[in-house]
């Protein structure tokens, strides 16, 4: 079993050599896949803006049909001082800002409790078979989706395959869905 730190490196290389053609396709396979899950009754949908120095999943797509399905759509504002996220409602009016760590967020709006969320699309760099992730490390989502209500549903976006196992730690939130471009996985079966 590869370390965290070993499987960071290694999908964000695997990620690095990914063209752009192949991100926008990939993400786009995701997106169609997305529409397969059993959560398009819901109302409240919160999802990553993509961080596009990172070559992460072009979250465009899914955003497109959420849009189209006229759900809340909330997006996440890292607040680095505390290591906590902010959840901020997306509106026609809501204006984004390249945070200096590369990431999408909004300048200001109306804050979403984790409460009131539905589902979240997570973003991951590694998962397991069982629903384990590896992100980027600094822990946001596990202390934000820990906040959420038990019946919210977590969906990990990934261009990969899952890894057999990945070590786990206690603060680790597990996923119950992963969307591929070819397949989606569910791990509350």
């Amino acid at each position: 079993m590869l370390d965290k730190l070993t499987l960071r490196k290694k999908y964000k290389e695997l990620r690095q050599s990914l063209s752009d053609e192949a991100i926008d396709e990939m993400s786009l396979q995701i997106a169609n896949q997305a529409l397969k899950l059993p959560i398009w009754d819901k109302t409240n949908y919160h999802i990553f803006l993509t961080i596009t120095g990172k070559q992460e999943i072009n979250t465009e797509y899914l955003l497109h049909i959420l849009q189209g399905k006229d759900k809340s759509i909330i997006i996440p504002k890292a607040e680095f001082s505390s290591s906590e996220m902010k959840n901020i409602l997306l509106q026609e009016n809501t204006v984004l800002k390249t945070s200096e760590y590369g990431i999408p967020e909004p300048v200001s709006g109306i804050e979403v409790p984790a409460e009131i969320i539905d589902v979240v699309f997570v973003p991951l760099l590694a998962y397991d078979k069982k629903g384990n992730r590896v992100g980027y490390g600094k822990g946001f989502y596990d202390r934000f989706l820990k906040k959420c209500k038990s019946t919210a549903v977590f969906i990990g976006l990934s261009f990969f395959d899952a890894e057999s196992e990945i070590p786990y730690e206690n603060t680790d939130i597990p996923l119950h869905y992963c969307v591929t471009p070819t397949n989606i996985i569910d791990f509350l079966n």
